[in-house]
């Protein structure tokens, strides 16, 4: 049997001080934790050290995805586990993560199982849940993409394998800072989409609008969620009509000189 491999747990974050040490706390018993800090304001980068994290920084900005791959960079371990400080690892997740260490293959992607938190419900449909995300690999092997917003982990036709335990997403306490959050994002995803030369008519923002709701409410079964689903439901299709709009707007500007 193979030694145990050793962990890197990284992070990127941002005045993260109010949820950084519930976070940090849950994976302590990793060989490594790695904090990329992109300019923080508040505690973040002492109270990390503090906590014994490794901590570095880069405020040259360039997206998400690349600044996940920087962070990688300063890892040391043979496997990378990718969290955000507005997660926390199970123990029952914990289990699962350390048995794969023990027995390690470096062809495979483990994926975790999110439970997201939606004022204060933590969801069990509305597509929120398991909603797995590829976040525990071999450090030397895979990284991620360079996508502005909602980045992904390149898996190079990796065997995904799905681990028991769940990855708990403080996703939505705050709604105004939830909705803010969702604005930005829709702007980013919006520019690198105009970038790429893709477009859209007026009448996608309506159907894409319309279909995102109906997909959360009825076919991800969101109205077994009860208010929150309702709600989540009318907050994902507010969020693809500004993502669909941007990207309208986006061309329409460029046509300043015809007529409205």
């Amino acid at each position: 049997m193979s030694a145990q491999k050793r962990l890197s747990v990284v992070l990127i974050a941002k005045n993260e001080a109010s949820l950084l040490e519930d976070c940090l706390k849950s994976v302590s018993w990793a060989d490594e934790i790695v904090l990329l800090d992109s300019g923080s304001s508040d505690d973040t980068p002492s109270l990390a050290r503090h906590l014994g994290a490794k901590v570095f920084e880069n405020k040259d900005w360039q997206g998400f995805g690349k600044q996940r791959q920087i962070a990688q960079d300063h890892a040391t371990g043979d496997y990378i586990l990718m969290i955000d400080a507005d997660e926390r690892v199970s123990p029952e997740l914990r289990q699962s993560i350390e048995a794969c260490l023990q027995q390690p293959d470096a062809n495979k992607v483990y994926r975790l199982g999110r439970r997201n938190l939606f004022l204060g419900r933590f969801m069990r449909h509305s597509g929120w849940y398991p909603d797995r995300v590829n976040r525990l690999y071999k450090a030397d092997k895979y990284r991620y993409n360079d996508d502005l917003v909602h980045e992904s982990l390149n898996v190079q036709g990796a065997e995904i394998v799905d681990l028991k335990g769940d990855l708990l997403h403080l996703t939505c306490r705050d709604f105004f800072a939830f909705q803010r959050k969702q604005m930005n994002y829709a702007e980013a995803w919006a520019k690198q989409r105009f970038e790429q030369g893709k477009r859209c008519s007026y009448f996608s923002i309506i159907s894409h609008t319309l279909g995102t709701f109906f997909k959360t409410w009825i076919l991800r079964a969101g109205f077994l969620d009860g208010k929150q689903g309702l709600i989540l439901a009318s907050v994902n299709a507010q969020y693809t009509f500004n993502k669909y709009a941007a990207l309208w707007a986006f061309s329409h500007q460029l046509q300043k000189s015809e007529p409205l």
